[in-house]
């Protein structure tokens, strides 16, 4: 019964925040009739199979003026001449070479500083290759950011799942932010520590951005997605969250290999890190695991109260996800078999804690970088 009642109480705290985040993380409202100047920034390191359709959706978009610049960095691939030719018929677009990676500095804070360095307008958008924009997405984002008050604002875009690993994983992006973030206390308490963001898409006042250090500030980390506000808000700027299901869309991975290396990449720095992987690794087994376990168990051989609480606590488990699946357009497949998405999620933590132990480095875009043990 006290594995149970243990299962009930962690599920539902995770439950009740969630939802009590659903009312604070809309979307951006609809589009300004002038929408400020913005210079949409792309980081490209072998994105052929991405870069053309990311940028023809940003060059549809209903706001004005726009510029979208994109740094080629050190592409082997057609990244840059994909860019060069579109470049030709639409003067918004230019392509930039990124200089020779610093020692010291992760290859993606590297490119966004020296993009931020060559923007000319007010307002920045930070955007991955691999994420497209609705046309009225750059209206709404410049709008949130001026309706909040926030130097720097951040949505996880839709995200795109079609592979097994894909739907059972990904999914937890919303499910983590949402059931461990307190938004509300966020946006009125200024401490760093509650500082979040998706690295995928980020919308920044320029001044604010200069003046704070932005990437530069966090030059070494392979994490800006909680990195990058909590540099802002160190500097006392704002930053907010906005829901941006319905104006962008992403697929980060598109094997079961990427997905496990691209969560890895970062869990480092987040939940694997020294820090937070022991807590993380109680919260989760005990609200997520222990429930469904306590059920069947009380199935079995258990009292009607046991079978009461796991059934409690199951409910409450699987309540965020379910929502989700409605909310964020997520796969019902991934939601049903959330307890072993949790399972593969905490697999991948430990993962990436052992190798910064052992000093061991993670791979991405074909750079290696080695994570410190403790942060």
């Amino acid at each position: 019964m006290i594995a149970a009642l243990i299962g009930l109480v962690l599920a539902s705290a995770t439950a009740i925040l969630f939802v009590r985040n659903l009312a604070l993380y809309r979307p951006p409202p609809h589009a300004q009739r002038n929408p400020a100047a913005t210079s949409v920034l792309i980081p490209a390191r072998n994105e052929e199979a991405n870069i053309g359709p990311a940028v023809r959706s940003i060059l549809e978009s209903t706001a004005a003026p726009i510029e979208v610049i994109v740094l080629d960095d050190a592409s082997t691939d057609r990244t840059a001449q994909i860019v060069r030719e579109i470049a030709r018929s639409d003067r918004r677009v230019r392509l930039e070479t990124a200089p020779p990676l610093p020692p010291g500095w992760c290859g993606k804070q590297h490119a966004c500083d020296v993009l931020a360095r060559l923007a000319s307008h007010p307002i920045l958008i930070f955007v991955d290759a691999d994420v497209r924009l609705k046309p009225d997405a750059i209206a709404r984002m410049t709008g949130f950011l001026e309706q909040s008050g926030a130097a720097l604002a951040s949505g996880v875009p839709e995200q795109v799942t079609r592979t097994s690993s894909e739907r059972l994983l990904v999914p937890l992006i919303h499910f983590v932010l949402l059931g461990f973030l307190p938004i509300r206390r966020m946006r009125i308490d200024p401490h760093p520590a509650l500082g979040a963001g998706c690295g995928q898409l980020f919308v920044a006042l320029r001044h604010a951005y200069l003046a704070c250090g932005g990437h530069r500030a966090i030059r070494d980390t392979l994490h800006d997605g909680p990195k990058l506000p909590r540099v802002f808000r160190s500097a006392g700027f704002r930053t907010d969250l906005f829901d941006a299901t319905e104006i962008a869309s992403c697929r980060m991975f598109s094997t079961g290999a990427e997905v496990w290396r691209g969560l890895a990449r970062n869990a480092g720095e987040g939940l694997g890190s020294p820090r937070l992987i022991g807590i993380a690794t109680l919260l989760l087994v005990g609200g997520q695991v222990l429930p469904i376990v306590s059920l069947a168990a009380a199935c079995l051989n258990g009292s009607t109260l046991t079978l009461a609480l796991s059934l409690g606590g199951t409910v409450a488990a699987f309540l965020p996800r379910v929502l989700g699946v409605f909310r964020f357009r997520q796969p019902l497949d991934g939601a049903l078999l959330h307890p072993i998405g949790i399972c593969a999620l905490l697999a991948i933590q430990w993962f990436a804690f052992l190798r910064s132990i052992a000093r061991r480095p993670a791979i991405w875009k074909g750079r290696e970088y080695f994570q410190a043990p403790a942060r």
